[in-house]
């Protein structure tokens, strides 16, 4: 049905590397796997198997549970996105992470389940937090260079009509002169 391969750190496991809870849920105890480094996973690849057909409107979804927090949704992959590699932004561990001293540590998990596409909030959530982001930080790009140029009037900020033309060519100068640039905006 599916695989996962966690970049420089693992071959690649099928679905029996999972624990199946029911027909369509799928648990990965890090424990098994990396014990409690679990948070130096930084990344899953997953992928469709060939011969799985997935209808098209559901999406093998994947999350991420740190000891004692809930499932976060890190993304999905559908048969037209047959492949992915996902950011995993582990939550801070919470509750209670071990009642007593002989039971069994409570570990991350990484769960993956077939779910209705349209329920899903985005097939990449760590793409769609570097696009905001980036935006943020270009807005405050302009912000600040806006301010630089403020007059004041009363309880307004006054600033020349050619503000936004002048911002946007140093912004595209600066990015052709340094490559890099644009680059510090996306971190």
């Amino acid at each position: 049905m599916f695989g996962v391969v966690f970049p420089n750190r693992s071959f690649p496991m099928d679905i029996s590397t999972f624990a199946q809870i029911d027909t369509t849920h799928w648990v990965l105890d890090m424990n098994t796997f990396v014990g409690e480094a679990y948070d130096s996973i930084r990344e899953v690849c997953i992928f469709l198997i060939n011969n799985f057909t997935l209808p098209p409107e559901k999406a093998l979804a994947v999350y991420i549970q740190s000891p004692g927090s809930p499932f976060l949704f890190c993304g999905a992959v559908t048969v037209t996105r047959p492949s992915a590699v996902l950011s995993l932004p582990w939550p801070e561990p919470g509750g209670q992470l071990q009642l007593t001293a002989d039971a069994t540590p409570i570990s991350a998990k990484i769960g993956v389940s077939v779910e209705d596409l349209a329920t899903l909030p985005s097939l990449d959530v760590a793409a769609e937090q570097k696009i905001e982001r980036l935006a943020l930080k270009v807005g405050e790009n302009l912000f600040n260079f806006m301010q630089s140029f403020c007059g004041v009037d009363g309880s307004k900020l006054v600033v020349p009509m050619d503000i936004l033309d002048r911002w946007f060519k140093k912004f595209q100068e600066r990015a052709k002169r340094d490559p890099e640039y644009l680059k510090g905006f996306a971190l």
